[in-house]
């Protein structure tokens, strides 16, 4: 007999379907050139399944990245736990970072496609909600850091700029190594 899913669970995995399709579609042609047309026969559904999870295009694309965000920031909290101080957990996040960044077409999404596609405002509020925040408290913790309030948010921007930067370094194959060096070597240096 055949075990019935509850209307929660179809739900999901409507939704994981539709993500799925999408992440693979994007990273693949990029956001402009992927069509909901596509989206939905990817993930095996109907455009009525995509506007009943997502008003459209564009919210799914949001949906994606606000998902790839938490997954990054999952990564650094993971790798920063057991940090046996602040400058230690900034590095271990940083290495983590980099590494997330590596997974395919995570670069495209995150550094090139959402800034385009949601603007710089919306991207800084969902890495605010994300990695951002671990990092400005990795930054407030450091004993060398003195920065509060707006000072301290400037920094974070700042250090998340040379984190992006480091990553698209590194993207298709190119060599990060130097750019995460430098970034370490100024880490110690705030601290």
């Amino acid at each position: 007999m055949q075990e019935r899913r509850s209307n929660a669970d179809r739900r999901q995995e409507t939704r994981a379907a539709l993500l799925g399709a999408a992440r693979a579609l994007f990273t693949e042609t990029g956001y402009a050139e992927t069509g909901t047309p596509e989206i939905v026969a990817r993930a095996g559904v109907t455009r009525g399944a995509l506007y009943h999870h997502f008003a459209d295009k564009r919210a799914l694309f949001q949906a994606l990245i606000e998902a790839e965000a938490q997954a990054i920031a999952a990564g650094i909290d993971a790798a920063s736990l057991d940090a046996s101080d602040p400058l230690t957990a900034l590095r271990q996040g940083a290495r983590a970072y980099f590494a997330a960044m590596q997974a395919p077409g995570r670069v495209r999404l995150m550094l090139i496609d959402g800034p385009a596609v949601l603007g710089p405002d919306e991207m800084r509020r969902i890495d605010a909600a994300t990695g951002g925040a671990t990092l400005r408290e990795g930054l407030a913790a450091l004993p060398g850091v003195t920065a509060t309030g707006t000072e301290l948010e400037a920094l974070a921007d700042l250090v998340s700029a040379m984190f992006d930067r480091a990553a698209l370094a590194g993207a298709e194959g190119g060599d990060a190594g130097p750019h995460a060096a430098m970034i370490d070597s100024l880490l110690a240096r705030l601290a």
